[in-house]
């Protein structure tokens, strides 16, 4: 019985394929190195596919920071690691967080109107400043106009937050669109005296009350 020829001992590979063989492994073995190992282990990462895998952060040194212990008046310093979380994305909209250099403001407003005198109310606001706010009407229903304009432009231009035709309350926030005067028009439309509370918290300039008049626009107690 003759022995069985291996296709290799009948055909074997040309000394042109083994060598491609053999360049397509150590190529091979090149990605893995750039795209893993180095990423991983020891936190190289010239192609950013690390990065985008988060192999990076497996190799990366812990960062620390040192906390004070005050103790006897004497203050002492341990490192303590902080971890990574890796890149941040941008954020899409940059005012939604604003450093301040002064701590919020809030006031406190009590108005009482008499049947058909008026009122209003400004926060002086720059671009992107936020306040928050809540009102509320004790004795009858109010109309309301909640809105904003910029003081040099006189009525060529304004913009309405809410509207209410009859009501006692109202709550919310707002993130000033433009610089300028943003508040409450009130106007008693009820038979008797409504007193209107207004708490406002935030960061604006100032409140600006315009006072208290009749329907006509005369100031109140005016002749």
């Amino acid at each position: 019985m003759s022995k069985p020829i291996s296709p290799f001992e009948a055909s074997p590979p040309s000394a042109k394929k083994i060598l491609m063989s053999v360049v397509a492994a150590i190529a091979g073995a090149a990605i893995v190195l750039v795209t893993i190992v180095l990423p991983a282990e020891y936190n190289i990462d010239p192609t950013r596919i690390g990065a985008a895998l988060g192999l990076t952060a497996m190799s990366a040194p812990a960062k620390t920071v040192q906390i004070a212990d005050v103790v006897g008046g004497n203050e002492k310093y341990r490192e303590v690691a902080i971890p990574d979380f890796g890149e941040p994305a941008p954020l899409p909209n940059p005012a939604v967080f604003q450093k301040q250099q002064r701590v919020a403001k809030r006031e406190d407003l009590t108005i009482t109107l008499k049947p058909g005198e008026q009122t209003e109310i400004k926060a002086l606001l720059k671009v992107a400043q936020v306040v928050t706010f809540s009102w509320q009407a004790e004795g009858g229903l109010v109309y309301v106009d909640f809105h904003g304009h910029e003081p040099g432009e006189g009525n060529a231009f304004w913009v309405r937050y809410e509207e209410q035709q009859g009501g006692t309350q109202g709550s919310g926030s707002l993130v000033a669109p433009f610089e300028g005067e943003h508040g409450w028009f009130w106007l008693n439309i009820a038979d008797q005296p409504v007193t209107v509370k207004l708490n406002v918290d935030g960061y604006y300039e100032k409140l600006i009350n315009y006072g208290i008049s009749d329907s006509s626009g005369k100031a109140s107690g005016s002749k």
